[in-house]
């Protein structure tokens, strides 16, 4: 049986500078008005604030540490939020500016950010955006170096088209697809995965996107190396920083990590083995990491 994705928050929507309606998950801390430094979490780029829903429910309820409040964002053109009219908006920079507004609405002053590959970029950008929003950075699978062999794999199966009947054949298809990378995962883990992605579209089920933001990666030229954030990841410097990276991924090379750890030397690296791009951050001892970081952060 999949994960409930519809209890223990309360739903939130915010206007963008051009807008947009925008959609934001809250997970009070079970605590009351905790005090902890709050958690905003960025999904990747075709994905949405459920990813996020188990994580968010243990740091709300303080599970292995301070209870704290969580906030699961869904980006333009994803999940609960409006889609642009102008496709052209889905693109980083001006996400990372709809994440400000976001939490100058929400009245977020200062965050801990768990940023997932498209989350992750976003942090880059922000650390020079707006640095006063950010307390501390857990990066999910990506870094300054994207790797093509792994974006085109990512455009591959965007593109494809598969379009399944029911939610067991959304779940098969994740499995053939990712299954290779995700190789503990079981039965139920990969139904999660499937109600996280999809959602009803009248009688069927669709991801939960908009396509043209899938339709955006045609137009990479995989003939020229991909550009990379090293200067951006400088301005992340200055936060306490957590990677993780799935041990099978093809975004995240062994050697960008390394190079990661090499600049700065305070991150605080974690592989996650049996998993790829990007791991599912509620399995293992993953929550009880995240938890243990933030709380240091306070």
């Amino acid at each position: 049986m999949a994960a409930d994705y519809d209890t223990g928050f309360s739903e939130h929507h915010y206007r963008t500078n051009d807008g947009l309606k925008l959609y934001v998950r809250r997970y009070a801390a079970t605590n009351g008005e905790s005090t902890a430094t709050p958690v905003v979490c960025l999904p990747g780029l075709t994905r949405n604030s459920r990813d996020f829903h188990q994580l968010a429910l243990m740091l709300a309820e303080g599970r292995y540490g301070a209870a704290r409040t969580v906030y699961a964002f869904d980006y333009r053109g994803r999940g609960r939020s409006e889609w642009a009219s102008d496709k052209a908006t889905y693109n980083i920079l001006t996400e990372a500016d709809d994440v400000v507004a976001g939490c100058a609405a929400l009245q977020i002053d200062k965050a801990i950010f768990i940023g997932t590959s498209r989350g992750g970029l976003i942090l880059h950008v922000l650390a020079g955006l707006r640095p006063t929003l950010i307390a501390g950075t857990i990066l999910n699978d990506i870094g300054p170096v994207i790797e093509a062999a792994g974006l085109a794999q990512i455009r591959s199966y965007l593109t494809r088209g598969a379009r399944p009947k029911n939610w067991k054949e959304a779940a098969d298809i994740l499995k053939e697809t990712h299954g290779g990378s995700f190789t503990t995962l079981t039965d139920a883990d990969w139904q999660d995965m499937a109600h996280a992605i999809y959602a009803p579209r009248g009688r069927k089920i669709a991801a939960d996107y908009d396509p043209a933001i899938a339709r955006q990666l045609m137009e990479i030229n995989f003939d020229q190396p991909l550009p990379a954030l090293w200067p951006q990841f400088e301005g992340l410097k200055a936060f306490p920083m957590m990677v993780i990276r799935g041990a099978n991924s093809t975004l995240l090379s062994a050697a960008t990590l390394e190079e990661m750890q090499t600049r700065n030397p305070k991150v605080r690296a974690i592989t996650v083995e049996a998993q790829g791009h990007a791991p599912l951050l509620h399995l293992g001892g993953l929550p009880q990491q995240i938890a243990g970081f933030t709380g240091d952060i306070g």
